[in-house]
């Protein structure tokens, strides 16, 4: 009987043979014959899953981004009884990808970024990946400022967007070496710090 195929597998393979290369090469030295070579499969295999290479490409930008994902919810999951806010300060941190463990990942995810300025297909993903971040942000920054006295309320949808953008930067600043990881945290804690050390709302006087 002829061999069944698991087509799932075989693109999550193909995904993570063009990330491989997309470190080493960056996206433009991404071919579907070296793909296919790094994967194990042949052409056509490649060619039946994906018809065309950006179809690849943004197959790939979402597996990078649900791994990122399920990172962020098992972090959370695995101390529920945390506060909103360290919750917060975990999550960010796995977005960030600042740890030594997640280079190779933080550099494809830039060159991903880079290659969306130029391909629509891959923005939308992009942007899908960051509206759903952005949600996880929203929810724990509104419940973490639910106990806090602060004299002007958080907005937690732009804190959120705040959040996004500085992991992005934080992320692109330690690939280049203008800030070590260990600096990169410490902007971060700092500013998750600032969200709940801003000045409490004056007692009213009767």
């Amino acid at each position: 009987m002829p061999r069944q195929v698991d087509h799932a597998d075989r693109r999550r393979r193909i995904a993570e043979a063009v990330c491989h290369l997309a470190d080493e090469r960056g996206l433009e030295g991404v071919t579907l014959r070296d793909v296919a070579a790094r994967a194990q499969v042949s052409m056509g295999a490649v060619q039946r899953c994906f018809r065309t290479k950006e179809e690849m490409l943004v197959f790939a930008l979402g597996h990078i981004g649900e791994r990122i994902s399920e990172r962020v919810q098992a972090r959370l999951v695995r101390s529920p009884a945390q506060s909103a806010g360290t919750a917060l300060g975990h999550a960010v941190t796995e977005v960030s990808l600042l740890q030594e463990g997640h280079r190779a990942e933080a550099r494809v995810w830039l060159a991903f970024v880079a290659q969306a300025a130029v391909s629509e297909a891959l923005a939308r993903t992009l942007k899908a990946n960051y509206a759903a971040l952005q949600e996880v942000f929203t929810r724990l920054i509104s419940e973490a400022g639910e106990g806090a006295d602060l004299a002007v309320p958080l907005d937690p949808r732009r804190e959120a967007r705040t959040l996004l953008a500085l992991a992005d930067g934080l992320t692109a600043h330690v690939l280049i070496g203008h800030l070590t990881p260990q600096e990169a945290q410490d902007v971060l804690h700092a500013h998750l710090g600032g969200l709940w050390e801003r000045p409490v709302r004056p007692a009213r006087t009767t």
